[in-house]
């Protein structure tokens, strides 16, 4: 990593030489920032704090903590939960090309 960082001035350097991190996990890693920046967003939005969206979810608080930090990546049924109560649902969508 250390030779990495010569090579590159920047983090968006790094993070788009596609040598370092690939296409696939620069996509995951944007999927996850752009989630958990919604999902913070919806609950804010909708005046919960995350103790009242763990009671009207059925998630605890402790685990929407931790998604909202990105210590952890929910599975599938545990974001549908909390998701859900926001008014929110996951979608699978085309990936938009790039302009050349």
């Amino acid at each position: 990593m250390v030779n990495s960082m010569k090579k590159h001035k920047t983090f968006d350097e790094m993070f788009n030489d596609e040598e370092f991190v690939s296409l696939e996990e620069r996509e995951q890693i944007n999927f996850e920032v752009a989630l958990i920046g919604k999902m913070i967003e919806a609950r804010e939005a909708k005046g919960l704090s995350q103790r009242e969206l763990a009671e009207i979810s059925g998630v605890k608080q402790p685990a929407i903590a931790r998604m909202e930090s990105m210590k952890v990546m929910p599975q599938i049924d545990t974001l549908l939960k909390v998701l859900i109560p926001l008014g929110y649902t996951l979608e699978i969508t085309p990936l938009r090309k790039k302009p050349m």
